[in-house]
Parts: structure tokens; sequence; C-alpha cells
């Protein structure tokens, strides 16, 4: 499975998904497109233009409704936390990605973080979120979750947060230039179980 962190959160699974789309330079039309919250920096409406045609799918949460429905002709599905979709065959299930002690991701929002099952390997995109009780019962072979602070969960919560999920793989995203620094990165690595991989892209 190829998975790309094209910049901050914005990843680009096998040239078909993208997530949060951001600073597009791949030249790439995909088949999806997964919005976990209206942020600047998750949803941005010049890049998303960029890699879809008029049959590419987009996700977003249903609290998102209204602006996106003005602005893209295509196919649209809405969704809440902890709910399970299909969309031409492409199996994910929703969960809320929130603050717990933060004003920025009220829970009360109902954005989400994303669990795929791409050819039965489930990747899960945890969205702007803390270590919440919901992100500590995530099962999941592949793991993509905010390190940066300030706005998220911080680097040693995200460690943490892989120790308790226990997954194959972690990615960090959420770092290096909106918020945090590329050394948070090797912070993080060092605080995980050692029997878990982790791939720094940022």
């Amino acid at each position: 499975m190829q998975i790309e962190v094209n910049y901050h959160s914005s990843v680009l699974i096998n040239d078909s998904i993208y997530i949060d789309p951001l600073n597009i330079t791949k030249n790439v039309m995909v088949q999806y497109v997964f919005i976990t919250h209206p942020h600047w920096d998750h949803f941005s409406i010049k890049d998303i233009n960029k890699i879809i045609t008029k049959n590419t799918q987009i996700i977003c949460p249903l609290s998102m409704k209204d602006e996106i429905n003005n602005i893209f002709d295509n196919p649209i599905t809405f969704v809440q936390p902890n709910q399970q979709y299909t969309i031409d065959g492409l199996k994910f299930s929703t969960i809320p990605s929130y603050n717990l002690d933060k004003q920025f991701h009220l829970k009360q929002y109902n954005w989400v973080g994303y669990i795929l099952d791409i050819n039965g390997v489930s990747v899960t995109i945890a969205g702007d979120t803390d270590l919440t009780p919901e992100l500590k019962k995530v099962k999941t072979d592949i793991l993509l979750l905010p390190i940066g602070g300030t706005f998220t969960m911080d680097y040693k919560q995200a460690a943490q947060a892989v120790n308790i999920i226990k997954p194959k793989k972690v990615i960090p995203v959420h770092y290096g230039e909106v918020v945090g620094n590329a050394k948070m990165a090797q912070k993080f690595k060092q605080l995980i179980n050692k029997d878990i991989e982790c791939e720094i892209q940022i």
C-alpha cells in the first residue's frame, strides 16, 4: 500500500484516496476525497479542485453540509461519528475527533476521523483529536495521528495513544509547518514500542 503524507495532514493513499488535501503538487486525479473537518488546513477548496473529476466521491462531516453543497457538484456523502459506510465498494467507518481540554475541536461539532478498509488492511486517519476514550478503543493496522500539540495531542500523548492501540505501523502527521517542528517526530518515535513500525514522512 502506498501512503504519502503530502503536507501537514494531507494524505494520499494509492493515488486514489485523498484525506484533507492541502498544498497539492502531485498531478493526480482521485476517486475519493475525505475531509475530517472544515478548518482551513483540512478543507481547502482550491486543492480539492486540483484532484477531482466529476465522478470523485467527497466524504465529509454532516456539519459541513450547508457550505460544501454550494461549492461542488460531485457526489457527496455526509457522515457522523461512530457509523459504518460503503461507497463504490470502499468500506469505512468513522470515529469522533475532538479535544478534551481545548476549544478548537469540540465534541458537539461531530467532526470525524476515518477507518478505511483497503483490501483487508485497516488504515485509520485520526483527524484533529486528543487521546479520547474512543481513540483508545481503535483497532487498526496502520495509524496516522497528529503529534504537533497546540490544537491536538502532542507527541507524548500521541506516543501513548500508539502504545495503547498497537498498530503494525504508525505515521505521524499534523506537525512541521502549521504547528510543531520536525524534531517532534524523532521524539515521538523514541517513545513508542519498538515492535511498532514508525514511518516518518515530514
